[in-house]
């Protein structure tokens, strides 16, 4: 121990190729990621004249209801008392969520009205009805 110094390292990592590597991973990241789309129940959705657009979908959900009764949240198959759930847990995360009924033109009134009370009950205030314009 006696007499020892340490010499500082000589060597260096040169980092002249860093913007190559990061560019390439850039562009990799780019083409490999895949955005979510949903895709819902098969719904013929009514037409109407007097229709506005949803500017941003960032707090939008969507909500399918079929001629089969079957309802879809986010590409899951629930049953209406599960939505009630299932949008409570959304609303408190995001209290600024949307939801869009996405609901066939041949359904049920039955299966629309507990739809829209488990809706009523998850105490989800913003909701929109998708339509088809003429």
């Amino acid at each position: 121990m006696i007499g020892t110094t340490k010499k500082p390292s000589q060597g260096q990592i040169s980092t002249a190729s860093m913007p190559d590597i990061i560019f390439m991973l850039l562009i990799f990241f780019m083409t490999t990621t895949v955005f979510v789309e949903y895709r819902g129940l098969p719904v013929k959705i009514p037409s109407t004249e007097n229709a506005q657009k949803i500017e941003g979908k960032r707090n939008l959900t969507y909500c399918f209801v079929d001629t089969s009764e079957r309802v879809s949240v986010d590409d899951k198959l629930l049953s209406p008392k599960e939505v009630t759930s299932i949008m409570y847990l959304k609303r408190t995360n995001n209290p600024r969520i949307v939801v869009s009924l996405k609901i066939d033109e041949n359904c049920k009134n039955d299966i629309v009205d507990k739809v829209q009370r488990a809706l009523q009950e998850a105490d989800a205030r913003r909701i929109v009805y998708a339509t088809k314009t003429k």
